[in-house]
């Protein structure tokens, strides 16, 4: 009897693939375009994050990861497994427990055969911690330069944290917009070319910037914390609405916000919310650096921010300045930055990082918290100062002076905006005992502040950090208006408002020291790095001493 070999060779599990084999699909070829990042360190968990890019998109992608110790101690590796695909847009986020205190790890991904690039990382200390150092940046308009901050924080002798305070994306578009007057805004054209509304739109410009070499080198250094501030969405957002959204052509904002808070927890290494948060609500934690410090960050876009005030509308009214109605609002105690739910998560973190014996706590606030004055013609500026600035940069100037001269804010979309709110913020500090060291973003300039109360009594210092690449003042002006801000504004020790880079903060139990860090171009990719000012700051006792430059 003759048989056949096909089904003989069936049999023994050999030959021709089975119906159901043969209906699976088939490898159609991955890469790792974006690189690996990591993010929200803890003493026992850290989130390894990157995003498989299928040739042809299809269905789902299984893949595999690896956290290796540095050290050569036994133990502490750890493995797995799992699946991503267009739900979430190929991105892979693991969330890896039971991992050691203070213990650097390298990882990396596998799909199809294919290996990401290796990542370095590393969990926070518990007990007695020595010293951190944490490099803090935040606005990078790609357009507007090239991302050389993020290649000089991968290029530092040593890093433990990269704190990120927002505006990582810009969500602008069109060849005319924010930043195309740069010498090489042409080879840097957003995509999508137009402005994000949509999810699709969100994970394109997301996916954009994850693919610049030096972001990821950034990433792939340290471990990353994140905060988003207005640009993740829409320019001057507000839980409301945004200044950048228009509801008769962009459609409802609720739903512009979900989605782009939704491609920002698919591409950013941020931790998922917990049960029963909103994507919003999660953006507010913590984290504990040993015995050294508590670093608390904050939420102050989207979840309780009421509409800015803006000087055009609130203040003139029939051509002249009501200044009692614009004070009226201005000093509102119902107008909030955050709401009352995370005021008092703020006071218990503040409280039981006293009561643990930490040093410092670093408050991570997307915006400058400061007191910032505008520079007025003949108290700040000279008439010297101004000779030589263009034109248009002498009629932006003369703009601010009615506003100098009242003594109102330079910027309302900040904490001056919220002056009540400031206030409730530095009681919580008092009845704390705290030393409070914030560190914000936005505002594309260096600045030294010390934070005082209503009553003049100073409660915090501050590190304001300039951008990667985003316009600060003088570059519009073509002139040095740090010293003038600095003349104005009682709080300011020093401001530059030209540099770009990022602040080195080194925090030991002694002392706090912040290194404005700056490099020298953004428009070569071929740059040096160096300390513009550096600044100390002690512990004194329930409080801290005045800034000294060092």
């Amino acid at each position: 009897m003759r048989i056949d070999r096909r089904k003989a060779l069936a049999l023994l599990g050999l030959g021709a693939a089975s119906p159901a084999a043969a209906q699976m699909p088939k490898p159609l070829g991955v890469s790792f375009q974006h690189g690996v990042a990591s993010g929200d360190p803890t003493q026992d968990r850290l989130v390894l994050w990157t995003r498989i890019t299928p040739e042809t998109p299809h269905g789902q992608i299984a893949y595999k990861w690896t956290l290796n110790p540095l050290d050569r101690r036994a133990g502490g590796a750890k493995h797995g497994s799992d699946v991503t695909g267009p739900e979430r847009d190929y991105t892979v986020k693991v969330d890896v427990a039971g991992l050691d205190p203070g213990r650097a790890y390298t990882f990396s991904f596998t799909s199809e055969g294919v290996t990401s690039p290796a990542g370095r990382t590393r969990t926070l200390p518990a007990g007695p911690t020595k010293d951190a150092v944490i490099a803090v940046v935040s606005c990078a308009l790609y357009p507007n330069g090239y991302f050389n901050a993020y290649q000089a924080i991968a290029q530092l002798d040593r890093i433990d944290v990269v704190l990120h305070l927002g505006d990582y994306i810009y969500e602008y578009g069109g060849p005319l917009g924010y930043g195309s007057d740069s010498a090489v805004a042409a080879e840097r054209p957003h995509d999508p070319p137009h402005e994000c509304v949509s999810l699709a739109d969100y994970r394109l410009r997301h996916a954009q910037y994850k693919r610049d070499p030096s972001l990821q080198a950034a990433h792939e250094r340290a471990p990353w914390i994140v905060a988003w501030d207005d640009h993740e969405t829409a320019n001057d957002s507000y839980k409301d609405g945004a200044e950048n959204h228009q509801p008769a052509t962009e459609g409802d904002w609720s739903t512009r916000k979900a989605v782009a808070l939704k491609a920002y927890y698919e591409w950013m290494p941020i931790r998922e919310p917990a049960a029963g948060q909103t994507l919003a609500e999660a953006g507010a934690r913590s984290f504990r650096i040993g015995d050294l410090a508590q670093l608390v960050m904050l939420e102050t876009r989207l979840t309780a921010r009421d509409k800015q005030l803006v000087y055009d509308r609130d203040l003139i009214v029939d051509g002249k300045p009501d200044v009692a109605a614009f004070k009226a609002k201005f000093t509102d105690p119902t107008r909030r930055m955050m709401g009352p739910a995370q005021e008092a998560w703020l006071e218990g973190e503040l409280a039981s990082s006293v009561k643990a014996g930490h040093t410092w706590q670093v408050v991570g606030s997307g915006v400058v918290m400061g007191r910032l004055r505008m520079p007025q013609i003949g108290r700040d500026l000279s008439a010297a100062d101004i000779a030589g600035v263009s034109e248009q940069a002498r009629k932006r100037i003369e703009r601010w002076q009615p506003i100098a001269q009242l003594g109102l804010p330079y910027g309302l979309d900040m904490w001056d905006g919220y002056p009540i709110d400031r206030e409730r913020v530095y009681d919580l500090v008092r009845q704390a005992g705290a030393r409070p060291i914030v560190v914000s973003g936005d505002s594309h300039a260096f600045w030294a502040n010390e934070l005082a109360d209503a009553g003049g009594k100073r409660v915090a210092v501050e590190f304001g950090g300039t951008s990667v690449t985003s316009p600060g003042a003088d570059d519009g002006l073509k002139m040095k208006i740090g010293p003038a801000f600095a003349a104005a504004s009682p709080e300011v020790v020093f401001s530059d408002q030209g540099a770009k880079g990022f602040v080195l903060l080194t925090l030991t139990h002694t002392e706090a020291r912040g290194d404005l860090m700056a490099v020298s171009s953004i428009v070569s990719k071929t740059f040096t790095t160096r300390a513009v000012k550096s600044f100390r700051v002690v512990p004194e006792g329930s409080g801290l001493s005045a800034l000294k430059e060092i």
